[in-house]
C-alpha cells in the first residue's frame, strides 16, 4: 500500500576513513523512499533545483518511487558536506546550503491525499502538521524531528506530534524532548504527548520500541566494515514504516498484532545496516529483497534464546 514521504532530496559530499564522494544523491526523503521501496510503493514530496540530474531521477523511478510530488524549481538542490571521525562515531558538518529547500512548502498531489501511510520527515513542525491535517484518513502517520526543532520550536513541535501515531528519534533527541537522561522515563513522558508508538534509535547499539503497555529492544547489526553511516537512520525509518505498509498495518481497527511493530523495528535495523555498506545510496543499486529477508533471519537467530 502506498506510503507518502515528505522531506529533503539533496546532494551530499561525504568523507569517511574509507574514502570520499564529492557529490552523491542524498536527503532524508531519498533514503526513506529507497529503503521503503522494497516493501511498498513510496511517493515523495520534496523540492530540487534545476541541477538535479536525470540519472538520479531515473534511479528513484527504477525503484518504483512515485515522483509526481517532487517539485523542480530554478536554483540549486539542497547540498550538505561532512566528514566522519576515524571510528565513525562523530560527524563534522563542513557545509550546509539549503538552496531551494529553504523555501520548501510541501505540495502534496491530490491523489496522494487518500493514501494510507504517511512519514513526515525532518522539516518545520508547522509544515508537518499542515500535511498531516490534509490526510485525516491515514492508517498510520508519524515521522521524526531533530534537536533544532525541539530546542527552538518546542511548542510548535508539541502541537504537531499530538496528531501522530508514531515518532522516531534518536536517544539524545528523546532525552532533550523529555528533559531527562533516563530513556525509560523519557519514553513514558513522550508517549503522553500524543504518539502511541515511540522508536528510539541508538545507532550501532540498536533500537527500542515503546508503547504504553510494552517495550521491545533489538541490537544493532554488526558489520565488518562501515563505509558510510550517512542516511542509516532514514533507511531505518523507511524499513520500519515500509514493512508496516506492506502488511496493511492499521491502528484504527484496534485489532493489530504488536509483534508486527517488533518485526518492523528489525526490518528497519536491517535496512540501516545495508545503507552503511557503501557510500550514499550506492548499496540500493544492487540490493535485493532476498538479501533483506536473509538478514532479517540472521537477526532472528542471533536474538533467540
Amino acid at each position: 500500500m502506498s506510503l507518502v514521504v515528505i522531506g529533503s532530496v539533496a546532494y551530499d559530499a561525504i568523507e569517511t576513513p574509507h574514502g570520499k564522494r564529492e557529490r552523491t544523491l542524498g536527503g532524508a526523503c531519498t533514503y526513506i523512499a529507497l529503503s521503503a521501496s522494497y516493501f511498498t510503493k513510496p511517493c515523495i514530496v520534496g523540492v530540487v533545483g534545476d541541477d538535479f540530474e536525470q540519472q538520479d531521477r531515473a534511479l528513484l523511478a527504477e525503484k518504483g518511487v512515485d515522483l509526481d510530488g517532487l517539485e523542480q524549481v530554478p536554483g540549486k538542490t539542497f547540498f550538505w558536506s561532512g566528514v566522519y571521525s576515524h571510528d565513525m562515531n562523530e560527524r563534522t558538518t563542513l557545509q550546509t546550503d539549503l538552496n531551494v529547500f529553504a523555501d520548501f512548502q510541501p505540495k502534496v498531489p491530490q491523489k496522494y491525499l487518500a493514501y494510507p501511510y504517511l512519514f513526515l520527515g525532518n522539516i518545520q513542525p508547522a509544515l508537518q502538521k499542515e500535511v498531516r491535517e490534509r490526510m485525516p484518513h491515514v492508517r498510520f502517520a508519524g515521522g521524526d524531528t531533530m534537536n533544532y526543532w525541539i530546542r527552538d520550536y518546542r511548542d510548535e513541535l508539541l502541537e504537531t506530534i499530538k496528531g501522530w501515531d508514531f515518532l522516531l528519534i534518536n536517544d539524545s533527541e528523546a532525552r532533550m524532548l523529555a528533559g531527562t537522561n533516563n530513556l525509560r522515563k523519557a519514553a513514558a513522558q513522550i508517549l503522553e504527548l500524543g504518539p502511541n508508538t515511540l522508536v528510539i534509535k541508538r545507532g550501532e547499539y540498536g533500537a527500542m520500541l515503546f508503547r504504553r503497555e510494552s517495550l521491545f529492544m533489538v541490537p544493532g547489526y554488526l558489520l565488518e566494515d562501515v563505509f558510510d553511516p550517512t542516511g542509516a537512520g532514514d533507511c531505518f525509518a523507511g524499513g520500519f514504516v515500509g514493512y508496516l505498509a506492506e502488511r496493511g498495518f492499521d491502528l484504527r481497527n484496534g485489532h493489530f498484532d504488536v509483534h508486527e511493530l517488533h518485526r518492523a523495528v528489525i526490518y528497519g535495523s536491517v535496512m540501516g545496516s545495508f545503507c552503511c555498506e557503501r557510500f550514499g545510496v550506492e548499496r540500493f543499486r544492487t540490493l535485493t529483497r532476498k538479501e533483506i529477508d536473509a538478514r532479517f533471519e540472521e537477526f532472528r537467530r542471533f536474538t533467540a534464546f
